[in-house]
């Protein structure tokens, strides 16, 4: 029988990649876990429950309609980050402005709490994604240096899709790897190790309904996929169609 590992073990063996080596990876990680299952009871019900689904009347930086389940979510993860107290401030696609925590925290997340979540009273997946960055500016406030590092910089970085199950996957720099929430012991447990994209990837995904708005160098390379009779797979959930990729291979424009 194949030994089980659950994320808190997963973490705790993998501390010493992480180059700051004193537990707050794994306390960091405890939010998004957290938050990810209670999440994922909400999106479970959407379809039952009234007060969760629908427009909250309201729209986002992106000029989206905010939904019931957006706004839960958010508020949720900023609770969750807030109380660990190692992240000092927030920036998520929900809120116009950073969320800013009153602590001396040494972390700062961006964050879209419910990715795709147009589609929810659809069935179809969304997602959480995720993005940790240690603070590099000084004085009392976190400011938009802090969020607007390289990629290069980041502590970690993952995201979180409810679907047909709903899967954890993140990575530290040092590899990506995935854990499925077992729901009969409420644990997320390592599914994917050492997830890697195929490299003979025939899958593109892009809203071609937008096609004539983009640039001619995009227009020709999807024109190109067209002629290599390359597979269109567009759902309008980004984690949902990132994810395909990552485990089909494949591109998101």
């Amino acid at each position: 029988m194949a030994t089980i590992k659950t994320l808190a073990e997963f973490i705790a063996e993998r501390q010493h990649e992480f180059t700051y080596a004193t537990g707050e990876l794994s306390q960091l990680l405890t939010s998004f876990r957290l938050a990810g299952k209670m999440v994922n009871r909400e999106v479970n019900k959407a379809g039952l429950a009234e007060d969760i689904i629908g427009a909250a009347g309201q729209e986002n930086v992106q000029g989206e309609q905010q939904q019931k389940l957006d706004v839960y979510a958010n508020d949720l993860f900023i609770r969750l980050l807030r109380s660990q107290g190692m992240v000092c401030a927030v920036a998520s696609e929900e809120n116009d402005d950073i969320v800013h925590f009153d602590n001396g925290g040494k972390y700062v997340v961006t964050m879209d709490p419910l990715d795709g979540s147009s589609n929810i009273d659809v069935n179809v997946s969304i997602g959480t994604i995720f993005s940790i960055y240690r603070r590099v500016s000084t004085g009392d406030k976190a400011t938009m240096e802090d969020f607007m590092q390289p990629g290069t910089a980041q502590v970690a970085a993952g995201y979180i899709i409810y679907g047909s199950s709903t899967m954890l996957v993140y990575t530290t720099g040092h590899g990506v790897n995935g854990f499925t929430l077992d729901p009969s012991i409420g644990t997320f447990c390592l599914s994917h190790p050492n997830m890697t994209t195929p490299a003979d990837g025939k899958i593109y995904s892009v809203n071609e309904g937008n096609y004539y708005d983009f640039s001619e160098g995009v227009r020709s390379y999807i024109d190109d996929c067209k002629k290599q009779k390359m597979s269109a797979r567009y759902i309008g959930s980004l984690v949902a169609d990132f994810h395909r990729n990552l485990m089909k291979g494949g591109i998101y424009m």
